[in-house]
C-alpha cells in the first residue's frame, strides 16, 4: 500500500498554479488534504471551520468531502490569497471571511462546529481554548505542520512543543499524534 496515487480534488491543479504565480509558499500536503477530505465526509450534514484559507488548496479537499447539506466557513487575513479560492469556489454552502482569525474566534457566538481545521497561527498557538470551545462534543479538530517545516520561523519548534504539551494535559479531548504527512494531531472533543 502507498499513497502516491492520491486523486486530486476538482480545480486543485489550477489553484496550485495560481498559488505559484503569487509565490504562495504555504500549501497543505497532499496526504493531509486527502485525510481532511475523508474526515469531512464523516460529518454528513456538518458545520465546518477552516482557519487559514490561503489560496484554497486545503479548501478544495474539504469541499470535495462535504455533502450538499453541510456548510463551511473559511477564514484568512489575506484578501490576495483568499481571492484565488473565491475564484474557484462559489458554492452557496461555503462562506469566506477575510479578517484576523483571532479576532473572529473571540467574537463568534453562533453554531458550534463539527470539524475545525487549524492551518494558521490562530487556533493553534493563540486562542486555543476559545477555538476548542467552538467545537461540538464528538467534533474533530485537526492541526498540521507539527513536524519541522522549511518555512518555520526561527525557534518555532518551541511553539510546537508548548502546543503539544498543552494539548496532552487536557482532560476534555482524545488526541492522536501522527508522524505522517507534515505531522498531524487529530483531536476529538469528549
Amino acid at each position: 500500500m502507498n499513497d502516491n496515487s492520491i486523486v486530486l480534488p476538482n480545480n486543485y491543479s489550477e489553484i496550485k498554479n495560481a498559488s505559484e504565480k503569487i509565490s504562495f509558499s504555504m500549501p497543505s500536503d497532499l496526504q493531509t488534504g486527502s485525510f481532511l477530505r475523508t474526515l469531512v465526509a464523516t460529518k454528513k450534514d456538518g458545520h465546518f471551520l477552516e482557519l487559514g484559507t490561503g489560496t484554497g488548496l486545503s479548501l478544495a479537499w474539504m469541499i470535495e468531502g462535504m455533502s450538499k447539506n453541510a456548510n463551511l466557513i473559511s477564514i484568512d487575513n489575506s484578501a490576495e490569497y483568499q481571492n484565488i479560492a473565491k475564484k474557484y469556489f462559489q458554492e452557496p454552502n461555503v462562506r469566506f471571511v477575510c479578517e484576523d482569525a483571532e479576532k473572529w474566534i473571540l467574537n463568534y457566538t453562533q453554531e458550534k462546529f463539527d470539524l475545525i481545521f487549524a492551518d494558521a497561527w490562530p487556533g493553534k498557538y493563540v486562542v486555543l481554548e476559545e477555538t476548542l470551545n467552538l467545537l461540538n462534543p464528538g467534533g474533530i479538530y485537526l492541526i498540521d505542520d507539527m513536524l519541522p517545516q522549511r518555512n518555520w520561523p526561527k525557534h518555532h519548534d518551541k511553539n510546537v512543543e508548548t502546543l503539544i504539551q498543552d494539548l496532552e494535559k487536557r482532560k476534555d479531548i482524545q488526541l492522536t499524534k501522527m508522524c505522517w504527512s507534515t505531522g498531524l494531531i487529530l483531536i476529538t472533543k469528549i
